[in-house]
């Protein structure tokens, strides 16, 4: 490896919104993550919604409007 060329890599802490510190090596000193294998569903087998600002809600509501007109008053069919 050429000298001088690549960043410094140093030791690491990794911290997660569900409280989950690691520690590992990287060129960054510090990392916050959202989700980690720890409380990540693919590794928990658990199902958790993660909800920022009603996004799941405003979902729900966008498509549920959708599918009630698509079997409400779709009866020309003669």
């Amino acid at each position: 490896m050429k000298s001088g060329i690549h960043p410094e890599y140093k030791p690491t802490t990794i911290s997660c919104s569900c409280g989950n510190v690691l520690e590992t090596r990287s060129t960054v000193e510090q990392l916050s993550v959202e989700i980690c294998s720890v409380c990540h569903p693919f590794y928990t087998g658990t199902q958790r919604l993660v909800d920022t600002a009603g996004r799941v809600e405003r979902f729900k509501r966008k498509y549920q409007q959708k599918s009630d007109a698509k079997t409400g008053t779709d009866t020309d069919a003669t």
